[in-house]
C-alpha cells in the first residue's frame, strides 16, 4: 500500500498528529498511521496532496518510495524523474546525529544527475528528492509541486477571533467530508465559515450580535462562499439540526462579548441542547468549564498566555 509523509510544524504537535490521523481515515478507513516526532507516515491509497491541502500544521509532505539503512541509490530509485525537467535535492534531519546538510545534498544530486536528463532547480524544481533521517529509520521519498490554495479573505475582523489554523483543525479532526455542513453558533467575523466553505463543506453561522452578522456576511460575499449567516440565539442549533452534520465553535468569553447570557451559562445551556447525534468540536475558556464536567473524545490546551489557557473539546 502507497505510504506517505508528513512533516509537521512543532505548533499545536498534539493537534497537528490528530488532524492528520483523522484526515487519513477520513479518505480511508484502513489507512495506518506512525508517528516519529514530528513526523507521521500514513499507508493508505489515498493521494499525500488530499490530505496536504486539507491540513493546518504540515510543512513538507510526499510520498515514500522507500525505507533505507543507508544511503544507497541506484537507477530504479529514480523512475518518478524520468518525466520531469527539474528536481531539487532536500535532507531532513530528525536523528540526533549531526553531519553537513548541504554538502550531502550536493552528493545526492551529483548521483541523481547520473541517471536522469532532469537538471537542478533550486527555486520551483518540478519534483523534489528528500532523505529523511530519524533515529529510527531513514526514508526516501518526493513531492512534487502543488497549485497554491488562496487564503479566505477578510473585510474586518475582531481581535478575539478564532485562529483559523485551529479553526481548521477542529473541521478536519471531526473528520467532515466535502459536501457535508457544519454550524457555528457563535461565528462571529466567520472565520469558522470561511475555513469550511474553503473545503468545499457547506457552512451555517448564527450570532446574537448584529454587528457580527453583519460582517460575517460581507466576508463570506468577499470570498463568493455559499455560506448561511442568521441573527439568532444559539439555540437555534435545535430548530436547524437537520441542516448540518457537525457543530464547531469557539465559545464568547471576557468582558468584551456581547452574547445574550453570561458564557458559563452559555456552555451549561449548550451541552443540555446539542442534539446528540452530532459531532461537535468546540473551544472554551478552560476556567470557565472546570467544573462542569465536560466530557469528550479528546481535549486539548492551548496557552494564551499566563491568566488565559483555552481548552478544544472533540467530542
Amino acid at each position: 500500500m502507497p505510504e506517505s509523509f508528513f512533516i509537521l510544524s512543532q505548533e499545536y504537535l498534539d493537534i497537528a498528529i490528530d488532524e492528520i490521523a483523522a484526515l487519513a481515515k477520513m479518505y480511508d478507513r484502513f489507512a495506518k498511521t506512525v508517528v516519529i516526532d514530528n513526523l507521521v507516515l500514513v499507508q493508505s491509497k489515498t493521494n499525500w496532496q488530499e490530505i496536504t491541502k486539507r491540513a493546518s500544521f504540515v510543512k513538507i509532505s510526499g510520498q515514500v518510495l522507500r525505507k533505507m539503512s543507508g544511503l544507497f541509490l541506484d537507477e530504479e530509485n529514480f523512475g518518478e524523474l524520468k518525466t520531469a525537467k527539474t528536481f531539487a535535492c532536500r535532507i531532513i534531519n530528525l536523528s540526533s546525529n549531526e553531519f553537513s546538510i548541504p554538502e550531502l545534498e550536493n552528493s545526492m544530486g551529483d548521483m541523481i544527475s547520473k541517471f536522469t536528463s532532469a537538471k537542478v532547480d533550486l527555486d520551483e524544481p518540478e519534483i523534489t528528492i528528500y532523505l529523511i533521517f530519524t533515529n529510527k529509520e531513514n526514508f526516501f521519498g518526493f513531492s512534487k509541486i502543488m497549485k497554491k490554495t488562496l487564503r479566505p479573505e477578510k473585510i474586518g475582523s475582531h481581535p478575539h477571533e478564532l485562529d483559523w489554523k485551529l479553526t481548521r483543525a477542529m473541521i478536519n479532526l471531526l473528520g467532515i467530508r466535502e459536501g457535508e455542513a457544519i454550524c457555528d453558533p457563535f461565528c462571529g467575523t466567520g472565520t469558522t465559515l470561511l475555513e469550511a466553505e474553503s473545503m468545499g463543506i457547506h457552512g451555517i453561522g448564527l450570532d446574537f450580535d448584529e454587528k457580527m452578522v453583519k460582517m460575517s456576511k460581507e466576508n463570506i460575499e468577499k470570498n463568493a462562499f455559499g455560506a448561511e449567516v442568521i441573527q439568532s440565539d444559539f439555540q437555534e442549533i435545535k430548530n436547524i439540526s437537520n441542516k448540518y452534520n457537525a457543530i464547531v465553535t469557539d465559545f464568547p468569553y471576557g468582558k468584551s462579548s456581547k452574547v445574550s447570557q453570561k458564557p458559563e451559562n452559555i456552555i451549561k445551556k449548550f451541552f443540555k441542547i446539542v442534539p446528540s447525534h452530532k459531532k461537535i468540536a468546540v473551544m472554551y475558556k478552560k476556567e470557565l468549564a472546570d467544573d462542569l464536567k465536560i466530557r469528550g473524545l479528546k481535549t486539548y490546551q492551548i496557552y494564551r498566555h499566563k491568566s488565559l489557557t483555552r481548552t478544544i473539546l472533540i467530542k
